[in-house]
């Protein structure tokens, strides 16, 4: 390995614990029950059998949670099962949604769960994407240039670790529609989504153009 080829190395193990040392880990519940719920999730909605919840991430989806406030915002996700207020979902699974990391207005990013477990936060890629909701999102707490920063820092940081091949905004998942990462079987289970907004998502492009990312299928 030349000289350049080591100090590229290792400036990103450097980057990669100086962010590791600032996520707070904030664990939602992860108990039996929600594997179980999980595993299920995987058969029926993706055909795929396994005795464990275990995902190789291949995809980042930046998420809002349209959710003012960073203690809502975790307990949204923090319970095993669906609350009363998302019938809408109920028939589909029992399964609560969750995510990966929560990134607060100030910026603090919080790891709810371990990047390699699976999450529900959107439809068809769960079994290969790593989630990240950003409070907020709402016309009285839009995202923050905090955020930003955070989002951008750790899309860095996961892909030091993983081979991701894609970064997308929520808004975009239905593109991947008859990708070979799609796995939804249910033609009629789609969902219209706007977050993270795409002035967003090209910012977080611009800032992480040098990492090649592949671009975002078109239907």
């Amino acid at each position: 390995m030349d000289k350049p080829a080591v100090f590229l190395v290792l400036f990103f193990l450097i980057a990669s614990c100086g962010i590791e040392k600032k996520i707070v880990d904030k664990p939602i519940i992860f108990n039996e029950e929600r594997e179980q719920l999980t595993k299920e999730y995987l058969l029926n909605r993706y055909d795929i059998t396994q005795d464990h919840i275990e995902i190789v991430p291949k995809i980042i989806v930046l998420h809002w949670t349209a959710i003012a406030s960073l203690e809502k915002s975790y307990e949204a996700f923090y319970e095993t099962k669906l609350p009363n207020w998302r019938p809408d979902l109920e028939n589909v699974s029992g399964l609560n949604v969750s995510s990966h990391f929560l990134i607060g207005q100030n910026g603090t990013i919080y790891r709810l769960m371990p990047e390699t477990l699976m999450a529900r936060h959107v439809i068809g890629l769960n079994h290969a994407a790593i989630g990240i909701e950003n409070v907020g999102g709402t016309e009285d707490t839009p995202l923050t240039r905090a955020q930003l920063k955070a989002n951008i820092k750790l899309v860095k940081y996961l892909n030091s670790k993983y081979d991701i091949e894609y970064v997308i905004g929520h808004y975009e998942y239905t593109n991947f529609v008859g990708h070979e990462l799609w796995l939804e079987k249910n033609e009629n289970y789609r969902t219209t989504k706007t977050d993270p907004g795409e002035w967003f998502m090209k910012k977080v492009r611009k800032a992480t153009k040098k990492l090649e990312f592949r671009q975002v299928p078109t239907n």
